[in-house]
């Protein structure tokens, strides 16, 4: 199943719900971070929301996660837009914890203290910027509960990442379901009593479910409609033009000192790894064009 993500609407409004399947997008960009089992499933789990998350952006709108705590995966990021372009990055890709109760340790590995913060790029002067305290440091809940409290959207979220026994993504994926305002109050605990019961999302991957049939089961006798429904892929904007302005905004007096240490300077791409290698003659080239 290639992954990808539906957004659906509730005939009557009420609710609104965002699933997706994102086993392959996991796989890739987690082989590219060299992420350990619990930093997979942590980071996994970010990837995932993001773009459940990003189903809401248009056009040239961009929205990014990023999960700072005091763990020893220390930071996560994750970046979507609107054509389910998505990439990510992690500080320190080995958690090195043991499993804790038979599950990966991610609460652990994110750490207990932290924050949350998303910023969305919606083409107006200044980003939007929101952050909350981690709820759970367990990435579904957190998300839950910066939804439910900043953007005022009562939210449920799951998100899942299962790993075969080699380590690699065998099953990714998510949802989200979100109560609109004026809705009807009544499908609340009816949708509270089927969460109860629902399998994992990534069990149900596994048995061949996609996206849809994964909402149908969950709001079965609730009539819905797909607004849109996006293919997800890794994709890194990163490029030498930018390398070289972020360089250029350095400033004259680093610029020479870098000049001065060594005969090439190296940047790598936190998000795709892309090495780009720069001479001397080049960092003398944007001094002499500042």
């Amino acid at each position: 199943m290639k992954d990808h993500l539906v957004r659906i609407l509730t005939n009557d409004g009420s609710l609104r719900a965002m699933a997706a399947v994102t086993t392959d997008l996991v796989e890739k960009i987690c082989r590219r971070q060299g992420t350990d089992p619990t930093g997979t499933v942590a980071l996994g789990r970010l990837i995932t929301g993001a773009a459940l998350m990003g189903s809401l952006l248009k056009g040239d709108q961009r929205l990014a996660l990023m999960i700072e705590g005091n763990g020893p995966l220390s930071k996560l990021h994750a970046e979507t837009d609107a054509e389910g372009h998505v990439r990510a990055s992690i500080k320190v890709p080995v958690a090195g914890l043991p499993p804790k109760d038979n599950r990966f340790d991610v609460a652990g590995a994110i750490g207990r203290a932290g924050f949350l913060h998303v910023v969305k790029d919606l083409g107006l002067k200044e980003p939007y910027r929101g952050m909350v305290q981690l709820y759970s440091s367990e990435v579904a809940e957190d998300l839950a509960y910066y939804l439910t409290t900043s953007e005022q959207v009562p939210s449920t979220v799951a998100l899942g990442v299962n790993l075969g026994l080699e380590a690699e993504v065998s099953a990714a994926g998510g949802f989200i379901v979100q109560a609109m305002p004026g809705g009807d109050e009544s499908l609340i605990p009816l949708l509270e009593k089927r969460l109860a019961t629902l399998p994992p999302t990534t069990a149900l991957l596994k048995e061949g479910r996609g996206p849809v049939q994964i909402l149908e089961q969950l709001l079965e006798g609730i009539p819905f409609s797909i607004k849109n429904e996006t293919e997800l892929s890794f994709r890194c904007s990163c490029s030498l033009k930018q390398v070289l302005g972020m360089l250029q905004g350095l400033g004259e007096d680093e610029l020479q000192e870098m000049i001065a240490q060594q005969e090439a300077t190296t940047i790598t791409c936190e998000f795709c790894k892309q090495v780009y290698n720069l001479s001397k003659d080049d960092l003398k080239l944007l001094i002499s064009t500042k």
